[in-house]
């Protein structure tokens, strides 16, 4: 039985990969650029491209479980090609800001949501994982913490449970190699909710020296992120930590609730990603 793994560059993809190749299971390793994929020996590389539909069938050919990055270009004809190649399960890493309101229209959601609906309506057995924010999404600060450069927030005092890709990447694996997430939805957070502030103290914590943090107006906040993200995803990022500023951040189903082991602290990523946050 082989295992399909979509968007294999990425981090998550890429520890599903070698945990799963390390167990002696048949990995295939997928991406639109397979040239650009490195994969442990032994590993099968195939040219997978969600928007390409005639990459598919090469791709799927002896697949039972795929591991799919939620893309909506080329969904629907991904779902009939699977069908066609007798593709037992989906384990699709999805986002929990598809359980938000108006996710269809949320620029941060719908991607995300369109997949799942493409895949809920289909013959195919699906799990979805649902992960919230993921705790490396602080490497956002890296290069003004390198600099020792002030963090500004409109909304430091935020609140988010950010969950270690490590741990993404172990509950992917139970859901392809065991039955008990199969078919199921599940939110996935980290241990403990933290504000960005509390972050940036276990982060200043780890690395030794300050952290200046500097609280600006939402509309500064528009402006700087509107420098490297469009308009409607930045308004929808500062919509939800507006919201999320007024008490801790709700835990959901974690490495404990659903494998029994601890899940990863937000300071065990940041004491193994702290070469990120100084200057080269």
């Amino acid at each position: 039985m082989t295992i399909l793994i979509t968007g294999a560059r990425g981090k998550v993809g890429q520890a599903v990969i070698g945990r799963l190749h390390s167990a002696g299971l048949t990995v295939r390793a997928a991406s639109a650029s397979p040239a650009e994929l490195t994969a442990p020996a032994g590993v099968e590389v195939a040219e997978l491209a969600l928007d390409r539909p005639e990459t598919f069938d090469a791709a799927l050919r002896g697949v039972r479980q795929v591991f799919l990055y939620p893309q909506p270009a080329g969904i629907h004809e991904l779902v009939k090609a699977a069908e066609a190649a007798d593709v037992e399960h989906v384990v699709l890493l999805s986002s929990s800001s598809v359980l938000g309101p108006d996710a269809e229209h949320d620029p941060l959601a719908s991607h995300s949501l369109q997949v799942e609906r493409a895949l809920a309506a289909s013959n195919l057995t699906c799990t979805f994982l649902r992960p919230d924010a993921f705790a490396s999404n602080s490497l956002g600060w890296a290069y003004f913490i390198g600099r020792s450069m002030p963090i500004q927030l409109a909304y430091p005092d935020a609140h988010i449970a950010p969950i270690h890709p490590e741990d993404i990447a172990d509950i992917a694996v139970e859901a392809l190699t065991g039955t008990s997430l199969t078919g199921h939805s599940v939110t996935l957070t980290g241990p403990e909710s933290l504000t960005f502030r509390e972050q940036l103290a276990l982060l200043a914590d780890t690395l030794g020296r300050d952290i200046p943090v500097e609280q600006i107006t939402r509309a500064e906040a528009e402006q700087q992120m509107g420098n490297y993200m469009p308009a409607p995803m930045v308004s929808s990022l500062l919509d939800l930590w507006e919201a999320a500023d007024h008490g801790p951040a709700a835990i959901a189903d974690t490495t404990q609730t659903l494998l029994g082991r601890p899940a990863r602290t937000y300071r065990q990523w940041a004491a193994e990603n702290a070469s990120a946050f100084t200057q080269h």
